[in-house]
């Protein structure tokens, strides 16, 4: 598939914004899902500049969560904040990266993703757990560019 739009139907992308809505429910962290038809650099470079293009740097605890996806070059890159990276395992992104591939590779892209968004989401309430008062600082539309 070459096309952003194509790459999942509204129905998918309506679940993938649930999943967001789920996994940041009991957690102050913060995730969005970025697609983009194709990137000529590196994934994780792309996702880096996507992440501060989508100001998610600015989140008060410094716990955004980018899932970035080069549709037609069938790449993706997870990048956390600052304060993600400080606390969870050096190896989480791995992992996390690992399991969505599984999933993909059997065309399940909608499913890799919300399995994907639920296990940074439970690994977000570990070190930023919901408190009264938290706020929904960034959208959790699906951005395209």
């Amino acid at each position: 598939m070459s096309k952003v739009e194509e790459f999942l139907t509204q129905e998918e992308e309506s679940a993938i914004v649930e999943a967001i809505r789920l996994a940041e429910k009991n957690t102050s962290g913060e995730i969005r899902v970025h697609l983009e038809k194709t990137t000529s650099k590196s994934p994780y470079d792309r996702a880096l500049e996507v992440f501060f293009e989508l100001n998610m740097n600015e989140t008060q605890l410094q716990n955004g969560v980018l899932f970035y996806f080069a549709v037609a070059d069938k790449k993706f890159a997870i990048c956390g904040d600052k304060g993600i990276n400080d606390v969870v395992d050096s190896n989480f992104w791995d992992t996390t990266k690992e399991m969505m591939t599984a999933q993909f590779k059997q065309n399940q892209y909608k499913q890799g993703l919300v399995d994907g968004i639920l296990m940074a989401g439970e690994q977000l309430k570990k070190y930023f757990p919901w408190q009264e008062g938290d706020t929904n600082e960034l959208s959790n539309e699906i951005s395209k560019g």
